[in-house]
């Protein structure tokens, strides 16, 4: 980008935890910020170069209208299970409006699109997804390639694993029913074998490649995969954050039936059960190519956890189950 950095908006769509994570991560670099979602409504510590707008991103016309100005635009837009079959709807607007700007558009995706894979997961991999959220994830990451490919926006994807951090609550395996119950004294709650190696994103590193990838005009019409601390079992990690909590270390996993059976009253857990694999396998994803080629690091683990851990202390109290 050859603008200086104050004279740059960056447009992000989606003020989940990772719109935010992006928002935190652009204004440190000093980009001037708008994000947008459905309402025009985000609580956040507000300075004069962050904005706030309202648009549904699946309206072409309201999604232009969004990204008039920008320099680059983010699409980090965050669904409950329910709701994924609007991703296709929505990145075509999002693809819209980033063109009508003639701005980068970078996608924080997730690793969905390759099913079932045994052994690390690595950039290249065929999007063979037989899971309905899978062939969902597939769909919308080929629109926008195709729409990479015919030169209508230049655009990267950046892919992380299961995500957690400062204001990650319940959208994450590692949120509310592992961090905050280890604080209020009570058993970390999860699924699948947690005994087996899992890779966990970092919602700052997730961040961090977004800005990167908008930022790298060589980057584009790929498909990265954002970098983690070495892959852990999933009872590792929840040991490591009660030794940092001063909590104790108790952990209550959750097996396929289990799940399956609760679903029927809970529409969240009816749809997790297709996803169940990445917990009873091995789940590793290898961010090697972005480390080598854009510089990448992910933060260590200690580093990660004790930060996340300082934002759940600040937050008001959560009543967890």
């Amino acid at each position: 980008m050859s603008a200086s950095a104050p004279d740059q908006l960056h447009v992000i769509f989606g003020t989940g935890p990772l719109g935010l994570a992006t928002m935190r991560r652009l204004r440190g670099l000093g980009y001037r910020v708008r994000l947008v979602n459905r309402s025009g409504r985000v609580t956040f510590d507000k300075d004069l170069d962050t904005q706030v707008g309202g648009a549904d991103a699946a309206d072409p016309v309201r999604a232009r209208e969004a990204c008039e100005g920008a320099s680059a635009v983010y699409h980090c837009v965050g669904l409950p299970y329910p709701r994924w079959g609007e991703f296709p709807a929505i990145m075509r607007g999002i693809v819209e409006g980033a063109a009508s700007a003639a701005a980068p558009l970078v996608y924080g995706d997730n690793v969905y699109a390759y099913g079932h894979v045994r052994g690390p997961m690595r950039e290249g991999l065929p999007e063979s997804a037989t899971t309905v959220k899978g062939r969902i994830r597939a769909e919308a990451a080929a629109m926008l390639m195709d729409a990479h490919r015919a030169g209508k926006v230049r655009a990267a994807i950046a892919r992380a694993s299961d995500f957690f951090g400062p204001g990650v609550t319940d959208a994450s395996m590692l949120g509310t029913r592992v961090f905050q119950r280890l604080l209020d004294g009570k058993p970390a709650q999860v699924v699948g074998d947690p005994d087996r190696l899992h890779s966990y994103t970092y919602i700052e590193d997730f961040a961090a490649a977004l800005a990167a990838l908008a930022d790298r005009p060589d980057a584009a019409g790929g498909i990265w995969h954002v970098p983690n601390a070495p892959a852990l079992s999933t009872r590792t990690v929840v040991s490591r954050i009660a030794s940092l909590a001063g909590a104790r270390n108790r952990l209550s996993a959750a097996p396929g039936w289990l799940v399956g059976m609760l679903g029927l009253f809970d529409a969240n857990l009816r749809e997790l059960k297709e996803m169940l694999y990445e917990f009873d396998d091995d789940f590793v994803v290898d961010g090697s190519k972005a480390e080598t080629a854009l510089g990448l690091t992910a933060t260590p683990w200690e580093t990660s956890l004790t930060e996340t851990l300082d934002w759940w202390r600040g937050r008001p109290p959560l009543r967890v189950p």
